[in-house]
């Protein structure tokens, strides 16, 4: 069948909206007709240059939809189930799935090449193949896509807000209550409040943190971290450090969350300053895999048995979290509709970007149907 797509050419290009043929699904896959796709930083960083995938590339990797049909063998899913995506397919038993890292799963090795798990693509025009981003490719109004990243949710819930579960929910919470272990009485600081820094915002206030301070130069983005769960917010990191000096009396954050748009030496830094004796840095924000973005001193590393943690998908399991964040969601604990600033159509791709870069954004949604 024929697919309308936002494609990326070549790094430093913007998004073309291009007709595509869209094979359908083989064994183990699924034909997904996408409701809605949310506007991740990543493509942003593909389209920039700072992650070099393979072009050219469907982009899109935060998704929710509609099963329109199942390739042989698949028995977890069937045509009408609505579904939200993880941009990380699980296998469920692989090294890092069977001890408990699934975020790690081997099958996400392809997800800038945009391969399905066989290696083949689903996407073409012109005699090339497109792939995918994370083996997904929202931004097109169908795909066909490995059962693995799929996760059926109950057919009532709003897909347009739960698309954000795919990807920067998980990633910012998962960041506060996995990889930095947030306990109850904790001081965090969050280093970019956007669409994964405001997750981690939430995430930090559920787990009981008693001070969530966050830091961030827009003062529209320091007002939802205060009203989603933040207890201070301050403009620079310099005033930060201050804040969180008085906060503890001159002990330091117990953990700090990195998730501005762009990674850099000063910002990782800051928070490594920032934090106590024995407290983790938590790196969840991307940068050029070819820069060193972290520099710090070992002395200071090691007399005071500070950590700095990397962390994929908030360190979590895609087919746990994602379906208890759809329970916190549900309860009214986690708040999805309120980091949607704007949604768009697939035509307004690149305005929906622009408006991400220039921080009017926490989230942007492209709308592709009804559900």
């Amino acid at each position: 069948m024929k697919t309308r797509a936002a494609v990326l050419r070549g790094a430093g290009q913007d998004f073309e909206i291009a007709e595509l043929d869209l094979d359908p699904p083989k064994a183990g896959e699924v034909l997904i007709r996408y409701v809605a796709a949310g506007l991740c930083h990543s493509d942003e960083h593909l389209r920039h240059g700072d992650l070099v995938p393979r072009f050219p590339l469907v982009g899109g990797h935060e998704g929710a939809g509609v099963i329109e049909e199942v390739g042989e063998g698949v028995t977890r899913l069937k045509p009408g189930d609505h579904v939200i995506c993880s941009f990380l397919p699980v296998c469920g038993h692989c090294r890092w799935c069977s001890t408990g890292k699934s975020n790690l799963c081997d099958m996400g090795a392809t997800i800038l090449d945009g391969s399905l798990p066989d290696g083949t693509y689903r996407f073409h025009a012109g005699g090339e193949d497109f792939g995918g981003m994370c083996m997904l490719g929202t931004f097109s109004e169908r795909a066909t896509i490995s059962e693995h990243s799929c996760i059926k949710v109950d057919s009532d819930l709003p897909l347009d807000k739960v698309v954000l579960i795919g990807c920067g929910v998980p990633t910012g919470f998962g960041s506060a209550v996995h990889a930095a272990a947030t306990e109850p009485g904790d001081t965090i600081a969050i280093y970019g409040i956007g669409g994964i820094g405001i997750n981690a915002v939430q995430g930090a206030a559920l787990a009981g943190a008693r001070n969530v301070v966050a830091i961030d130069p827009l003062a529209n983005k320091r007002e939802i971290a205060e009203q989603l769960g933040a207890t201070h917010s301050c403009e620079t990191a310099e005033q930060a450090q201050e804040l969180i000096s008085d906060l503890t009396r001159g002990v330091g954050a117990d953990k700090a969350i990195v998730t501005v748009g762009v990674v850099t030496s000063e910002v990782v830094t800051s928070a490594f300053n920032a934090i106590r004796k024995g407290g983790t840095v938590v790196v969840t924000g991307l940068a050029d895999p070819a820069k060193n973005t972290i520099e710090l001193s070992g002395a200071v590393l090691t007399l005071f048995e500070k950590r700095i943690q990397g962390s994929l998908f908030g360190s979590g399991d895609p087919f746990h979290d994602i379906p208890r964040m759809v329970e916190l969601y549900q309860a009214g604990d986690l708040k999805l509709d309120e980091l949607i600033t704007s949604t768009y159509t697939l035509d307004q791709i690149n305005q929906g970007y622009q408006d991400l870069l220039d921080g009017k954004n926490i989230r942007g949604v492209i709308l592709h149907s009804a559900p």
